[in-house]
């Protein structure tokens, strides 16, 4: 298991990301907030998604070469500000290319944590990668 430096979700953060791409009130209305079903304001899910991105790419460096897309993406606990979030990348599968020598698959499940551990988003991709020769 590989894991990511941290991330804090302040509260204009995740006004200003919902403001441009998930103007929900939950999301861009602390007030408004606190009178819905998640009792006060939240992060977007792809704020959460983009902070995983950016933590992996980070942590990764130049050796991946992107994602094709995953198979699971599961939000299971909202974000609040204040949470410092991180994330725990598991292999779960390295494949070799069969076409491409220098290159090769590894599938990991991440999970994207809080401070108290709790997992909060989790996604399951495949990811490209550079390779030695063999």
């Amino acid at each position: 298991m590989e894991e990511t430096t941290t991330h804090l979700m302040t509260e204009e953060a995740i006004i200003a990301f919902a403001r441009e791409f998930d103007p929900q009130p939950f999301h861009i209305d602390p007030v408004a907030a606190a009178d819905t079903n998640w009792g006060g304001l939240i992060a977007s899910g792809w704020h959460t998604g983009s902070v995983m991105m950016k933590l992996i790419a980070t942590t990764l460096g130049p050796s991946s070469m992107g994602s094709g897309g995953g198979t699971e993406l599961r939000w299971s606990a909202p974000v609040r500000p204040g949470d410092e979030l991180r994330v725990r990348m598991h292999v779960v599968e390295v494949r070799p290319s069969k076409s491409r020598p220098d290159r090769g698959t590894v599938r990991f499940r991440n999970e994207v944590v809080n401070q108290r551990d709790e997992i909060v988003m989790t996604f399951t991709p495949d990811v490209l990668f550079k390779r030695r020769p063999s």
